[in-house]
């Protein structure tokens, strides 16, 4: 299991930076029971070694204007590794498209899409996503509302699996 190569010290560095990745080094080492150096000198081993991808505000879609959000569901025509490449690229230029995750099964991909509102998204849908070279099929559902978006990694259940590891 990969958290269990990190200590008890750098599972809790890691929980209380993805639940507040603004606070000081001096609150992240005073709730980690460690002195500052010694913590930032974690952090940027944990920021080297990929357990740390970045750091980025949680913004409100709503408040800046995107009023839609829209599941994807996407079936490719083929699916050689050079055909599923060429999507996820053409994926990741699309800034309406937020996440791309390719599935296994009979949907290839799913995306999570925002827009301002629906003519901009059925656009979208129209003249990029279902014209896009090699796409069978979309499916679509429009999110009605969401009950919960957590980021990152249950830290309950690591600290169990290592208990029960160890």
């Amino acid at each position: 299991m990969a958290g269990t190569r990190l200590d008890e010290i750098d599972r809790r560095i890691l929980a209380e930076l993805q639940a507040d990745g603004r606070m000081t080094n001096v609150e992240l080492a005073r709730r980690s029971g460690i002195s500052a150096p010694p913590c930032l000198r974690r952090v940027r081993t944990l920021e080297e070694q990929g357990y740390i991808r970045g750091y980025h505000a949680d913004i409100d879609p709503r408040a800046m204007g995107f009023e839609v959000q829209v599941f994807a569901l996407v079936r490719l025509a083929s699916q050689s590794e050079r055909d599923l490449t060429a999507f996820e690229a053409l994926a990741q230029s699309w800034p309406l498209v937020r996440e791309c995750h390719m599935l296994n099964g009979e949907i290839d991909f799913i995306l999570k899409c925002v827009s301002p509102d629906l003519s901009t998204f059925q656009r979208f849908l129209t003249e990029q996503l279902t014209a896009a070279p090699n796409v069978a099929s979309v499916k679509t559902s429009l999110v009605i509302r969401g009950a919960k978006d957590e980021p990152g990694v249950p830290f309950e259940v690591v600290e169990e699996r290592v208990r029960e590891a160890g």
